[in-house]
């Protein structure tokens, strides 16, 4: 077969030059299993150092499905073999290729290339969402791929079906391997002593075990943990293969001979293999073998333990909370995989390092940089951040990682800031453009994708595939001077039959229909998907024109077209408050704040909406009323951790006439006034209050839009502070305790925040309390008497 003399080259010219090669054997599955049997009985490569990834366990190898290749992050094998005829995930196919070791070689088992673009998998039919067919997919995604396939050096092809080699894949490069640039790549000592820093510096073999300078500056960073009691943090940010993790592992290793209680967490344990091995190696050239046997005498491979006393030992990511704070150090491996919560949990280590991926291929990273990050910066650590750019596992240039990149958009950008810097709303134009279109364009797919990836923090390689093939997803932007300055991603949702509708209020979950799933499903509402209207999945606009009025330019344009076809805008996203008061300026209200924060984000998520018909604003309308209905309730139990401030956003979207009606019963309002101006106390009786204080938050205007922020009628001397609007979330809404608000809001004591959210509801009990039309004549009467009685 010549599969096997293409196979054998491709290794050794790989070898040679340390780089990595990819074979493609296209045509029948079972007959590219032969082929791929032969070779690797051919090829001098360990059956442990091999991986296959599909759907079947057809090969004497570690085997993962697609959906499990997230667990080969921080591993490296020598082959692996991604078999892609039942289907062929994006975002497995980076993970697959990020796990291959210098010197090795990527196997792609695919359909006959001629007709893969046109062939459905079992990929495309999640991207057909209903009422969309799956023979409505397009195949633009798989089409770019195979033109890569056949274009970029180092990817060989071979036909099994007739035992023909389409391309051999070699490069003939001059070699780059030898003895001088082997050692140019270990340290010298001059450098390694300038590396470290006076005191206790770590042992000179991890120096010596760096192989390069990025490395070695990493390492020293970590040093820094020795040095004082000052709460430190270390970034290592790098591509997949310059060496992150262990250089995390060589200062793991350092701190543990040092006496130090290491913990090492991470998505999964194999995901941080690397760290360990590395950690091992240094404890056994420094002080021997490590002293990793536990009770039961088997060697633990996620605890290495050294004489001193120090250990390096893995914890469960999803366990923090009891570990957290019994570690001396923490590293955190893969950190760009791991939810938001979880990194801000890690927080409370004293010591804490995070090893993350730039272009990854769990969201490219952006939930650590675009949530996370901010939060480490402002935090009480002093931050040390170092980019890894020189490659460990492979050589500069490697032909697969550049084809990786460029056929996954990995390493999508937007155009430079000095070509869209004049970018106004009356610069930019309006574009339209189709799937195919963006197929075929390379630079302005890159720019659109570009922005993108650097706006969410969950934008990935699978969404490219959605931009290029899904039949309910379309872009437009805004360009300058031919240039994408902003961006929207929008999926078509609801227009559903009575028959889907009736399995989706059951319980049945209809792919690509975010917002009508969960105003159906969680909010019983059977109806939601009747009505047609487009999500915005993501918008961007480019940071070097934010705030010039781009966003909402891209709403009121998205608006104008998409009026006469859909009943609805929408969107679902992280609540914070500026995200909320963007989309709230722009005509969107809130109709729903989910009850479990986000895994990636770390944030409850808001669905908003505008209304483009009357169907549309009757199904805002009655969330609306629902949602404000619901409020006290949810911010006193699933939501009485929610930020106060995101709270007081999240209602002040909420329309105004959905706001609650109030109580007309006297009793209630005798309450209520007696804590606003006599000796009444809100802790006997919180529940008239509560219907009061949402409905105060939801009516009060926005104190940018007119100068002013009082409900009408009320005195802007009186009207509460944002300290007193908090102490109503806090305390009159999540019922948190006096004493925890009195401290968060810095009350001098539990007595003078008592007092302050007496004195904060009286304009509220003016305003509302004394207005017939509001509350009914008995429960006014009743609020006038109490005032003239105490005042």
């Amino acid at each position: 077969m010549h599969s096997e003399s293409v196979a054998r080259a491709l290794r050794a010219e790989a070898s040679a030059v340390d780089e990595r090669r990819l074979l493609v054997l296209a045509g029948d599955r079972d007959a590219a299993y032969e082929h791929l049997e032969a070779l690797l009985d051919d090829l001098d490569v360990p059956i442990s150092a091999t991986t296959l990834v599909g759907p079947d366990d057809r090969l004497r190898c570690e085997h993962r499905t697609q959906s499990t290749a997230d667990r080969l992050l921080g591993v490296t094998r020598e082959v692996v073999v991604l078999d892609a005829h039942a289907a062929l995930r994006p975002n497995a196919l980076g993970r697959v290729v990020g796990a291959v070791d210098g010197g090795g070689l990527l196997v792609l088992l695919a359909p006959p290339l001629e007709e893969w673009a046109d062939r459905r998998d079992e990929f495309d039919e999640t991207l057909a969402a209903p009422p969309f067919a799956v023979d409505e997919v397009t195949g633009h995604f798989r089409a770019r791929l195979v033109e890569s396939l056949a274009a970029h050096p180092g990817i060989a092809i071979v036909d099994v079906d007739a035992d023909r080699v389409v391309r051999d894949g070699l490069t003939n490069p001059a070699p780059r391997l030898d003895a001088d640039s082997t050692v140019q790549r270990r340290p010298n000592t001059e450098s390694t002593a300038q590396l470290q820093p006076n005191g206790e510096p770590f042992p000179a073999a991890a120096y010596e075990a760096c192989l390069t300078d990025e490395q070695r500056d990493a390492l020293a960073a970590f040093e820094a943990f020795e040095r004082d009691d000052e709460p430190r943090a270390v970034v290592l940010e790098a591509d997949r293969g310059r060496g992150k993790s262990s250089a995390a592992g060589l200062a793991a290793s350092s701190l543990a001979i040092a006496g130090r209680d290491v913990v090492v967490t991470a998505p999964s344990v194999d995901s941080c293999a690397e760290v360990f091995a590395r950690a091992r190696e240094l404890v056994s050239t420094v002080e021997g073998a490590p002293d990793d046997r536990p009770a039961d005498g088997k060697p633990d491979s996620r605890d290495v333990r050294t004489p001193s006393g120090g250990r390096v030992r893995f914890e469960s990511a999803t366990a923090v909370e009891s570990w957290v704070d019994d570690a001396d150090a923490v590293i955190v491996d893969e950190a760009a995989a791991l939810p938001v919560s979880i990194l801000e949990s890690t927080l409370a280590a004293d010591d804490v390092a995070y090893a993350t991926t730039v272009h990854g291929y769990e969201g490219t990273g952006r939930g650590f940089s675009v949530r996370f990050r901010d939060r480490l910066d402002e935090g009480p650590h002093a931050v040390t951040s170092l980019t890894l750019v020189e490659p460990i596992r492979y050589a500069a240039g490697d032909p697969i990682e550049t084809w990786a990149f460029r056929v996954l958009a990995l390493d999508a950008r937007p155009p430079v800031a000095q070509l869209v810097t004049d970018a106004t709303p009356e610069s930019v134009t309006y574009e339209r453009p189709e799937s195919a279109e963006l197929a075929t364009d390379e630079r302005r797919l890159r720019e659109t994708f570009g922005l993108l990836v650097l706006a969410h923090y969950r934008t990935e390689p699978a969404d490219l595939a959605r931009v290029l093939d899904a039949p309910n997803v379309t872009v437009r932007t805004l360009e300058h001077d031919g240039h994408v300055v902003g961006v929207a991603m929008l999926a078509r949702e609801g227009g559903l039959g009575a028959t889907t509708r009736a399995a989706m209020y059951e319980g049945a979950r209809i792919r690509g229909n975010m917002i009508p799933d969960v105003l159906t499903s969680q909010l019983r509402d059977e109806s939601a998907g009747e009505a047609v209207g487009y999500r915005v999945v993501r918008i961007a606009t480019h940071h070097a024109v934010r705030s010039r009025g781009l966003g909402s330019h891209l709403l009121s344009k998205l608006e104008t077209e998409f009026a006469d076809e859909a009943d609805w805008l929408g969107s679902g996203f992280g609540a914070t408050p500026a995200l909320l008061r963007f989309w709230r300026r722009n005509g969107y209200a809130t109709v729903h704040a989910s009850t479990t924060r986000n895994d990636r984000s770390g944030e409850y998520s808001a669905i908003v909406l505008r209304p483009t018909s009357d169907r549309g604003r009757a199904l805002r309308d009655r969330h609306a009323r629902w949602f404000a209905r619901r409020a006290p309730a949810i911010l006193g139990d699933a939501l009485s951790d929610l930020d106060p401030d995101t709270a007081r956003a999240i209602l002040r979207s909420v329309p105004v006439d959905a706001a609650p009606e109030l109580s007309d019963d006297p009793h209630d309002w005798r309450t209520i006034a007696g804590a606003a101006y006599g000796p009444g106390l809100f802790d006997v009786d919180p529940g008239p209050f509560r219907p009061l204080l949402v409905r105060y938050l939801i009516e009060r205007p926005d104190p940018d839009a007119d100068g002013s922020s009082n409900p009408e009628g009320a005195s802007a001397d009186d009207e509460p502070t944002d300290r007193e609007e908090r102490l109503f979330v806090r305390r009159g809404l999540q019922a948190r305790p006096w004493p925890a608000v009195a401290d968060e809001l810095e009350y001098h004591s539990p007595g003078q925040c008592m007092r302050s959210f007496g004195d904060a509801i009286t304009p509220l009990v003016d305003h509302y309390g004394r207005d017939e039309a509001n509350v009914g004549d008995a429960a006014a009467s009743e609020v006038g008497t109490l005032r003239d009685r105490f005042r």
